[in-house]
């Protein structure tokens, strides 16, 4: 879904002028489009994982993803895996590596898959900062039948994904969905997530599978708070 300044300024709650200047500053990807900006909802979600942009309720409530029943972030990372000393040398052959780790079906291209999401980093990186990356494409990786899940994968050596902060990127995670409509829910959740310190700390410290878990069980539950304030106040 493409998004308008005027639209990414309400979502934020900020100026026009600060979306734009984000846009220059590279902070938010965005198309020139007859001769105005327009950014991609997926992106949006994406950088407002950014230290310097505080996500908002808006951004990840049912009415705006557009579906009552949103995946649940503790549900998807128990059905995609915690993954560790996933290998590779540089950004190609890490995402080579953890499509080759999943249990795809047979019928999935890995390798259409990889050149789609390297295609994705050459316009720019997934990096969101500390260390943390979120690769996708535009049109999200879909597996119609399947439940939605998230990966994530702790690389044995950290890689340059050519984050803004300059931090080599240790920890990826990796969003399977059945549509779109689900993509854009789940992202929407795990960048309102990778915002709470003390899960960054425990992703920081590499902690076990179980701990990981459970902050991310903690935050689900901060989400649904939001969301039935959000809702008794409209």
């Amino acid at each position: 879904m493409q998004l308008r300044v005027r639209e990414v300024s309400r979502l934020l709650k900020v100026s026009e002028k600060k979306v734009n200047e984000w846009i220059r500053r590279g902070i938010l990807r965005a198309d020139p489009v007859n001769h105005r900006y327009q950014l991609h909802r997926s992106d949006l979600l994406e950088q407002t994982s950014s230290r310097e942009i505080d996500i908002r309720a808006e951004i990840f409530s049912t009415s705006e993803a557009g579906g009552r029943h949103s995946p649940l972030l503790a549900d998807a990372l128990r059905a995609g895996g915690i993954f560790r000393a996933s290998g590779g040398a540089d950004k190609p052959a890490v995402l080579r590596a953890i499509l080759d780790t999943l249990a795809l079906p047979p019928n999935v291209d890995r390798e259409g898959v990889a050149q789609l999401l390297l295609a994705r980093e050459a316009m720019g990186s997934t990096a969101i900062g500390e260390g943390i990356a979120i690769p996708h494409v535009r049109r999200p990786i879909l597996l119609s039948g399947s439940g939605a899940s998230i990966s994530l994968f702790f690389l044995a050596r950290p890689v340059d994904f050519g984050a803004c902060d300059g931090q080599p990127v240790f920890a990826i995670f990796l969003l399977i969905s059945p549509t779109a409509r689900t993509h854009l829910q789940l992202l929407s959740r795990l960048s309102f997530a990778l915002h709470d310190s003390e899960l960054k700390a425990a992703l920081a410290r590499r902690a076990p599978a179980a701990e990981i878990i459970a902050e991310f069980q903690r935050l689900e539950d901060a989400i649904k708070q939001r969301e039935r304030l959000d809702g008794s106040e409209s």
